[in-house]
């Protein structure tokens, strides 16, 4: 199919009756980690909300069946939906009570092909007048290009969140889709200024840093949480900022498109600069001297920026300064298409080295990296999503911190 049919496909379910799940695929949803679940993780509640016939205590695991057409990829079948009760039928505290989509044929669908995680799908229920799910389509993105013109529609999805949407409860965050963490700013709690003009990424991380100092905490386990209360922050004040204009219309068609864009486009720029910033700040808070241990944004070469050169830019240039002594580090959300970005952007450094927070790759995609000279950087809480075979392959963001301290001595 040509990414125009994706297209297509958007402009079909993206529609009012049908009810839309999107995320992007785990090594947990997939079969990489060889965890063998039994399908995508989908939330109970959005679930329980159109499937109501499986929510239930009186019988033990209710299920439905239902087709499941992956249009992206030809394939149908007719899955199933199951709520696994026995802690609340049976009343056993270490039982289960958790739904699950079950019977795609194994790694012949392309939700549970390895070479999937990582992918953003979109899964389409249309309801009946009840408001219950008669059957779904799924696309899963195969390229980048098609996750562009998701995103474009959604705004960026990142890896361990969701978006879930229906006609009954209109909006691109539902109040179930994810409950507020304590990071949540009320009006009266955000600074005056950022009210009128929004706050840079910058300003956003710094207030992160207030919230959340976590000194004492590893850097791995310390950057997951900040990105968790950046996100709430900035959920906050786009809440404050923007929905007092929404609840009062728009005069015209023109208007409200050019608003949405807006907070599309402010919701992709930070969502690309996050893990950018954040990382910045624990580089500093670990001891690394900017401008003399690392620099944030240097030109390695003309029209080449990575995102951090270790120990700087001028040692980069140096042609007396030993290659073997030189790093470089990419900040990327995801890895699935984007790795291959980050392959010219030194040319006097080999290895490159990539930070991500992507849940998971495939061993076919990670043998693929590591012959092109590219090295994976996953926080540590993120490695058992990866396949067994490759965790002692991955170099966590501490790890890769204390090499750098060792170059640093060994000079």
């Amino acid at each position: 199919m040509a990414v125009s049919d994706f297209t297509d496909w958007l402009g079909v379910f993206c529609a009012p009756g049908i009810a839309l799940f999107v995320k992007r695929l785990s090594g947990n949803d997939t079969l990489a980690n060889g965890a063998h679940q039994a399908g995508p993780y989908i939330p109970k509640d959005f679930l329980f909300r159109i499937f109501p016939m499986i929510n239930r205590t009186d019988e033990k695991n209710p299920d439905h069946r239902f087709e499941l057409a992956v249009d992206s990829h030809m394939d149908a079948r007719e899955v199933r939906v199951i709520y696994y009760n026995s802690k609340r039928h049976e009343g056993k505290p270490n039982g289960r009570d958790e739904t699950r989509l079950t019977n795609f044929g194994g790694s012949a669908s392309a939700l549970l092909d390895p070479e999937s995680t990582g992918a953003l799908a979109v899964f389409a229920f249309p309801l009946d007048e009840n408001g219950t799910a008669t059957s779904c389509h799924v696309w899963v993105c195969r390229h980048e290009t098609e996750e562009d013109i998701a995103e474009e529609r959604f705004g960026p999805i990142e890896p361990g969140r969701f978006l879930m949407w229906s006609p009954a409860q209109p909006g691109l965050f539902p109040p179930y889709a994810a409950g507020r963490a304590s990071c949540w700013l009320e009006p009266a709690e955000i600074p005056p200024a950022w009210l009128t003009q929004f706050p840079t990424g910058v300003e956003i991380v710094r207030k992160t840093v207030e919230l959340r100092p976590e000194h004492g905490t590893p850097p791995d386990k310390r950057l997951l949480r900040r990105r968790e209360c950046e996100f709430e922050i900035f959920r906050s004040v786009e809440e404050a900022t923007e929905l007092p204009a929404i609840m009062a219309g728009f005069a015209t068609l023109d208007g409200f498109i050019s608003r949405a864009q807006t907070i599309l486009q402010r919701r992709k720029a930070r969502s690309g600069r996050s893990l950018e910033l954040h990382t910045r700040e624990i580089l500093i808070e670990e001891r690394f001297r900017e401008g003399a241990d690392f620099e944030h944004g240097p030109q390695s070469e003309p029209g080449k920026r990575p995102d951090f050169l270790f120990p700087s830019q001028a040692a980069y240039r140096d042609p007396n300064f030993p290659a073997a002594r030189l790093r470089m580090l990419a900040t990327k959300t995801t890895c699935r298409d984007r790795w291959r970005q980050v392959l010219n952007e030194a040319d006097r450094i080999p290895v490159k080295h990539l930070l991500t927070l992507q849940e998971g790759v495939s061993e076919a995609q990670f043998r693929e990296m590591t012959q092109a000279k590219v090295q994976l950087v996953v926080p540590e809480p993120l490695i058992g999503k990866f396949p067994a075979s490759i965790r002692a392959d991955i170099q966590t963001l501490e790890s890769f911190m204390g090499d750098l301290r060792l170059l640093a001595v060994a000079s």
